[in-house]
């Protein structure tokens, strides 16, 4: 499957710009910037598919494949690629697009995995899927 097909089986769940304060002294957008709107997306998505307050216990294999300029615009688009009892995968992939306008490539993706939690902090059970609200199995996560 094609980066473009791919990008159609997810949700386009977080879009920000990248500022001239996200760099570092090199004038790079920090790679931690990054990481925090793609766990920011990954907790959008989670938190719905769950119900519930969400936490990050781990993310597998982000590499990053392009830089993100100041002035690009990072969309950040995700899926439930798993769920447990109380854990779910989450597969983000970030893209920008170039001068605002321009050309649009993908800079990263990782697998988020998340653990639905109670108000206590302790583990609780994801909700099946048939028992989402209908706003919560919209595509968009009903953003």
């Amino acid at each position: 499957m094609d980066d473009d097909q791919s990008l159609a089986d997810r949700s386009a769940t977080l879009r920000t710009i990248a500022m001239p304060g996200d760099t570092n002294p090199a004038g790079d957008i920090f790679g931690g910037w990054v990481l925090s709107q793609l766990d920011m997306a990954a907790g959008i998505c989670a938190g719905q598919r769950a119900q519930s307050r969400v936490v990050t216990v781990a993310i597998d294999r982000m590499q990053f494949l392009k830089p993100v300029r100041v002035g690009d615009i990072l969309g950040v688009y995700t899926t439930v690629t798993r769920t447990g009892r109380s854990s779910m995968d989450i597969l983000v992939e970030a893209w920008v697009r170039r001068g605002r306008i321009g050309i649009r490539e993908k800079v990263t993706s990782a697998t988020f995995t998340f653990v639905a939690v109670d108000e206590n902090g302790k583990s609780a059970a994801i909700p099946n899927r048939d028992d989402l609200p209908a706003y919560a199995k919209e595509k968009s996560g009903g953003l």
